[in-house]
């Protein structure tokens, strides 16, 4: 069975152990638990509060990466903080308690994307990579099965269909092993935010009024896209700051200042 999942090779002998990947994932599993509940009975002030402390452990934890990985988290930041507003806000397909978008979201967006893309590089994940892909893909699969099984009150058509386009990330997406981590973290998160209250889904996706549970089962696809987005961002935006530094330069190197430019008539 595992066969089919040689897209995610399993590194043997003894793959890296990074202490920071691990504690990356660690911390941010206990901050989204902590963050959620307090967020469930606290005032809009204590969501700023919460807001401003998730910024700083934002900014903290991106100080040990590379660029690319830090542009990646600030494409997924945008990215998804413009996707959060138009699928709460504007469609209603799920409604946070306050009724607005609370100001940790975009940094937690980070600290998610950044989790995921850890987990996935972490030696456990490389070492052990297509159990974890058997693993997801059946708990998954039996997850968004028994929403549209007619057992439960109320189904979840919109979580079958996610499923699928998280299957297709899975074994055709640029990189299955941060789809794999993201279920992990999304589904926590999702599981514990909606269960406090902090959020809900709308009982019928706004669309097609198709069921939809809450949280929906597939809903890790939608964390798919905002990876898809930001990897394939990042170098767009590293090569347009590059060659403006390079441009910079030269026109120091030339003498030429725009300040000097600009008061030209």
């Amino acid at each position: 069975m595992l066969n089919i999942f040689h897209r995610f090779p399993e590194v043997t002998g003894n793959p890296a152990h990074r202490k920071r990947d691990y504690f990356i994932a660690a911390f941010t599993f206990f901050c989204v638990a902590v963050s959620l509940v307090i967020d469930a009975h606290g005032t809009l002030l204590l969501q700023n509060v919460l807001g401003v402390i998730a910024w700083i452990f934002l900014v903290a934890l991106l100080r040990g990466e590379n660029r690319e990985i830090r542009m990646q988290v600030v494409i997924a930041v945008a990215f998804a903080t413009a996707g959060e507003h138009f699928a709460s806000i504007y469609m209603g397909g799920y409604t946070y308690r306050l009724e607005n978008v609370p100001l940790y979201v975009p940094p937690g967006h980070g600290m998610v994307y950044l989790t995921a893309v850890t987990l996935a590089r972490s030696g456990f994940f490389l070492q052990h990579a297509r159990k974890i892909a058997a693993f997801v893909v059946i708990s998954c699969g039996l997850w968004s099965a028994w929403g549209i099984s007619g057992l439960p009150e109320h189904g979840d058509q919109v979580g079958a269909l996610l499923y699928v386009v998280f299957l297709i990330y899975l074994f055709k997406g640029r990189s299955p092993m941060v789809y794999l981590a993201a279920f992990f973290i999304t589904t926590w998160l999702e599981l514990i935010g909606t269960a406090a209250g902090t959020w809900q889904w709308a009982t019928l996706e706004p669309i097609f009024e198709l069921t939809q549970g809450n949280p929906p089962s597939g809903v890790s696809a939608w964390y798919c896209l905002v990876d898809a987005v930001a990897i394939s961002g990042a170098p767009v935006f590293l090569n347009a700051f590059n060659r403006m530094n390079g441009l910079l330069k030269w026109l120091k190197t030339n003498g030429i200042s725009l300040k000097v430019i600009l008061s030209r008539k």
